[in-house]
């Protein structure tokens, strides 16, 4: 199983699928900081080198959390392209909490890269605007 990036955190998590029952399949999930890599079929599929469904964090708008009940956390992915993708995951396990961490640092260094971009922009256009620097000859003594 290769995932691009640090991994943050590995296991189980349950996401309904688009089906007309709508049932809930069990999926071995890779948290990287970047992506979410989700493996069919559960643990051995992973372990056979299937290739994950990925999603990619730039393609991610939020994480909603939906409900809370006693056995389970539900929540939302929502991508930039307004598709939802519905999960649960047992309470204890936090996996909400985990992707929506990583997904804020993800932001976060996104914002600060963007930011240092447009100062470099900013401080090529002072400097092409200023000219070329003047020459000037040295006089001996």
């Amino acid at each position: 199983m290769k995932v691009p990036g640090a991994v943050l955190r590995e296991g189980e998590l349950e996401k309904r699928s688009d089906s007309l029952f709508q049932l809930w399949k069990k999926k071995l999930v890779v948290l990287s900081t970047d992506r979410l890599s989700l493996f069919p079929d559960g643990p051995a599929a992973a372990r056979r080198g299937a290739r994950p469904k990925e999603l990619r964090f730039h393609s991610i708008l939020k994480v909603d959390c939906v409900e809370r009940t006693a056995k389970h956390v539900y929540f939302t992915i929502v991508t930039r392209d307004r598709k939802e993708i519905d999960f649960r995951c047992p309470d204890e396990s936090c996996w909400n909490a985990s992707i929506t961490m990583a997904l804020i640092d993800f932001q976060n260094q996104r914002a600060i890269e963007d930011f240092r971009s447009r100062q470099e922009l900013e401080r090529e256009r002072e400097r092409e605007q200023a000219g070329p620097p003047e020459r000037r000859l040295a006089r001996a003594p």
